[in-house]
């Protein structure tokens, strides 16, 4: 992967294109736009001005659905969650930076099912890189990238947005 691939206001086209095609197939009416903390919602403060959405941005913390919560302890930045009270039968754009196990998302549907059913979720992610490990997929990605194991990829911002790469190692 070149650099040209993480150009983020690219990205952010790529995807806000992708959002708008599938808010029309799917008849999305009066949409709730929720990011996850934290590149998620820098990437979703974006698109939500680009779709002029009426609803307030949701905020959504998955710390404590995650599923390595046990390995991980709670991480000194978790801020609460600011949703609707009831999202039962909403239509939900759910919004996050980078797309790899899958397992962000997980917890971010169980958390928003905590609030009620809603009638549709879309996800939309700004990058979705190889390395999924249960069966959730984004509806919408900015770019697909697929790295070598060891790599993963960073969104920096608020401002600007960059993405970068870092050598993490290999695990076992």
């Amino acid at each position: 992967m070149d650099n040209n691939n993480l150009d983020v206001a690219v990205l952010l086209d790529n995807l806000e294109q992708a959002l708008r095609q599938v808010v029309s197939e799917r008849n999305l009416t009066n949409p709730l736009m929720i990011g996850i903390r934290t590149g998620g919602v820098w990437v979703a403060e974006q698109l939500h001005a680009r779709l002029n959405i009426a609803e307030p941005l949701g905020l959504l913390d998955i710390s404590f659905y995650r599923d390595d919560f046990s390995q991980i302890g709670v991480h000194p930045n978790v801020k609460p969650s600011q949703l609707p009270r009831n999202i039962e039968g909403r239509n939900i754009i759910l919004i996050d930076d980078v797309f790899y196990t899958g397992r962000t998302i997980r917890a971010a549907l169980n958390e928003i099912f905590d609030y009620g059913r809603p009638d549709q979720v879309v996800l939309g992610v700004l990058l979705e890189r190889n390395g999924r490990q249960i069966p959730i997929k984004p509806d919408c990605c900015g770019a697909y990238s697929q790295l070598k194991p060891g790599l993963r990829i960073n969104l920096e911002g608020p401002t600007p947005l960059t993405l970068r790469i870092e050598n993490v190692g290999t695990t076992g």
